[in-house]
């Protein structure tokens, strides 16, 4: 897997002047937010490449030690239960080769946001907040922040002033909200310039979120309306 780039759904030009690598959650593929681009509302010749890619399958300590796509093995989702933290690591490796990618094919990381959702967002939050060059933006959905004791020491100097997109529902069942905004705070406290959203949802994407969403990315990336 580190010699080779994870397979990936991709939509946009092939002369893409921007990039956002949006990973998906546990037990999901690439194409669970390809319908969602379309829905985004940038500008049609806003030139932004999406990269959806697979997680590999591995087996998931929290599902019974079920195989399934997995960006890094779960535990447990309580409080104090340990990180799967090599795991974080190798993942984000594979991630951090995508971006590196996305330089060679003319789209260098301050014009490339990562995106992601639940255990993918977590990924997302890991990585991009630990890479060595400055990123567009970070976006994490209804997701938390692994290892949240870590990151004063282990964070990246070029994206401590990278914008970060939250989002969170206040009824998730699986993430709960208070995660959310406890991953926000922790965010905050470290000096992120964290734009927070929750809403009236569960463990999902609503109308009014994927509409934040496009705003956020129309700015971020100076995209013209």
């Amino acid at each position: 897997m580190a010699d080779e780039l994870l397979k990936t759904v991709e939509l946009g030009p092939a002369e893409a002047r921007h990039s956002v690598i949006w990973l998906h959650g546990l037990g999901a593929s690439g194409h669970d937010f390809e319908p969602i681009v379309p829905e985004l509302g940038l500008p049609a010749d806003s030139a932004v490449r999406f990269i959806f890619p697979h997680a590999p399958e591995q087996p998931v300590t929290l599902n019974g030690g079920l195989s399934m796509p997995a960006w890094y093995d779960i535990y447990g989702l309580t409080a104090g239960t340990p990180a799967d933290e090599q795991g974080l690591d190798r993942a984000a490796g594979w991630i951090e080769s995508l971006i590196d990618h996305e330089g060679e094919r003319g789209v260098p990381p301050e014009r490339l946001v990562l995106a992601g959702f639940s255990q993918g967002g977590a990924l997302a939050l890991h990585t991009g907040l630990r890479y060595a060059s400055g990123l567009a933006g970070i976006m994490g959905l209804s997701t938390y922040l692994p290892l949240p004791d870590h990151l004063a020491q282990a964070r990246a100097a070029a994206n401590r002033g990278t914008p970060v997109f939250l989002a969170h529902g206040h009824h998730d069942p699986v993430l709960s909200h208070q995660l959310g905004v406890a991953s926000r705070d922790a965010l905050l406290a470290l000096g992120y310039p964290v734009d927070w959203h929750d809403y009236p949802m569960e463990h999902q994407v609503c109308r009014e979120e994927i509409d934040d969403i496009g705003r956020w990315l129309r700015r971020v990336l100076a995209l013209s309306s």
